[in-house]
């Protein structure tokens, strides 16, 4: 039995919105497979693979317009995108696991009211810099890309040409 949700069931299954849902299918990168008679969005278990995989892509930090590029390019597998996932959890669980060693390390030696060196703290707040620098750095990324883009449109409806230093 194959089934089809709506697009506000689908919505509560996943947890996006149902104004994300349709910005999706507005850009083309996640349409439903059907529609009921009165019009209304119907997906299917492919549809929902689909979105895993753009979910997936989207969480690895890439922009709706490449995830778009990639899915239709068929650039990479759905198979590759759980590996790249797994690769990217499993690297994250790797700093927390560094920083939680030296957590307890400084803290066995509070408890026993021993001297803290230098290398304790600087190991202790290396591996905290590590944990909380990461995001911010893809997230400065993310919006220096956005940026970019916002300039080029702006630049192209108001009739500016690029100079050629720009376009490289």
């Amino acid at each position: 039995m194959k089934r089809h949700w709506k697009v506000g069931d689908l919505a509560k299954l996943t947890g996006l919105t149902v104004r994300t849902l349709r910005f999706y299918d507005q850009i083309g990168l996640f349409s439903p497979s059907g529609q009921t008679e009165s019009g209304h969005r119907l997906y299917n278990e492919l549809d929902l693979s689909r979105l895993q995989q753009i979910l997936s892509l989207k969480e690895l930090g890439l922009p709706l317009e490449e995830i778009k590029s990639v899915l239709s390019g068929g650039q990479i597998s759905p198979l590759e995108i759980l590996s790249l996932q797994i690769n990217q959890i499993n690297e994250q669980i790797k700093l927390q696991q560094k920083l939680l060693e030296q957590l307890r390390h400084v803290s066995k030696l509070m408890q026993g009211k021993a001297e803290l060196s230098v290398e304790d703290f600087t190991s202790l707040l290396q591996a905290m810099k590590m944990e909380f620098e990461k995001p911010v750095i893809e997230r400065q990324a993310s919006w220096e890309r956005h940026l970019d883009l916002l300039g080029d449109f702006l630049a192209e409806e108001s009739g500016i040409p690029k100079h050629k230093e720009e376009k490289q």
